[in-house]
């Protein structure tokens, strides 16, 4: 196999809180007036990406990870995980607060769904005036001043907001409740798993005049109340990875290439996947030039450990295990 960067068909994801940035800021072709959410790269089920470029093309991320195991992945990963792809990769754009959510752990999550849990990070790409999320509750909240407040109907006024500007960047372990609000356009990175608890939607309704379905008792054993997620700090130095956020489900760097940069990856052992943030850039070696763009993603495979990216101000989120 002469393996090459690997894009993916974006799924796109209709939200009542969705719009239409994504197609707006990332050239992507999506119809609807409410798309919330662009899974790049998922394993999820019923929701497996599908290659769009190159050898692979129209085969799906599952039969890629079956066919071709550790020389995709890495030898941990897959010892690790099998043919399940551990990562979902998404962009979302908040046209109007999500609800006020969290995921379960990887313990619960397995008791409960058979599913991984839901450990996750954002990059803000761009945020309007005045944007915010929510990160955990104001402090002392209890179990119990917790259940005092939701009978009430007054979560709201317990929840800890964070304003914030693009460029930010925040770790949400699994048990953080928190909320992207309204304006804000942002890359994720998380576990894969689609398991969310839902317990406050802000009292509104679908298009058929339906409240969404609430999740209040299974949340209260997920909830971890003595936490608000963190905003993470980090370098920007040129052309060379600067750490944001290594934890035991990922690692992603910030890399701002504004040279030609050759990249070895040989003693890494996991692919590697670009979330292009800003501006643009070639991936080159002498079997293949691809290009990535902003609001692009893509798969570097494990056995791909020797290229050169070429951009004058390019931003990349580099993600790998």
């Amino acid at each position: 196999m002469k393996w090459y960067p690997i894009k993916f068909h974006a799924i796109p994801k209709e939200k009542i809180w969705g719009g239409k940035k994504l197609s707006k800021l990332f050239h992507k072709d999506f119809s609807g007036d409410t798309v919330g959410e662009s899974w790049e790269i998922s394993g999820v089920e019923n929701n497996v990406s599908i290659v769009a470029n190159g050898d692979l093309k129209e085969m799906t991320l599952t039969e890629i990870v079956s066919q071709f195991k550790s020389d995709l992945v890495g030898n941990k990963i897959y010892d690790h995980f099998g043919n399940d792809f551990p990562l979902l990769i998404k962009f979302i754009d908040a046209n109007k607060d999500l609800s006020v959510q969290l995921h379960p752990n990887d313990d619960l999550a397995k008791q409960r769904h058979n599913s991984f849990g839901k450990t996750e990070m954002w990059y803000i790409m761009q945020a309007e005036a005045n944007s915010r999320l929510v990160l955990g509750f104001t402090d002392g909240i209890t179990p119990e001043t917790y259940q005092e407040y939701l009978k009430k109907n007054e979560l709201t006024s317990i929840l800890n907001n964070v304003p914030v500007t693009a460029g930010d960047t925040f770790f949400i372990p699994t048990g953080t409740v928190h909320a992207i609000g309204a304006g804000i356009v942002l890359a994720e990175i998380q576990q894969t798993s689609d398991i969310t608890y839902r317990v406050y939607d802000w009292d509104r309704l679908d298009s058929r005049g339906q409240s969404r379905a609430l999740h209040q008792e299974e949340a209260l054993e997920a909830i971890n109340f003595d936490y608000r997620g963190e905003q993470v700090t980090y370098t920007s130095e040129e052309n060379k990875p600067n750490t944001m956020i290594s934890c035991d489900y990922f690692t992603t760097n910030s890399l701002n290439v504004t040279q030609s940069l050759d990249v070895d990856y040989s003693t890494l052992d996991s692919f590697v996947i670009y979330m292009c943030v800003s501006g643009s850039v070639q991936i080159q070696s002498e079997n293949f030039l691809e290009t990535l763009i902003c609001g692009e993603s893509v798969l570097i495979p494990a056995s791909l450990n020797r290229f050169t990216l070429h951009s004058e101000n390019a931003k990349l989120l580099e993600v790998f295990i």
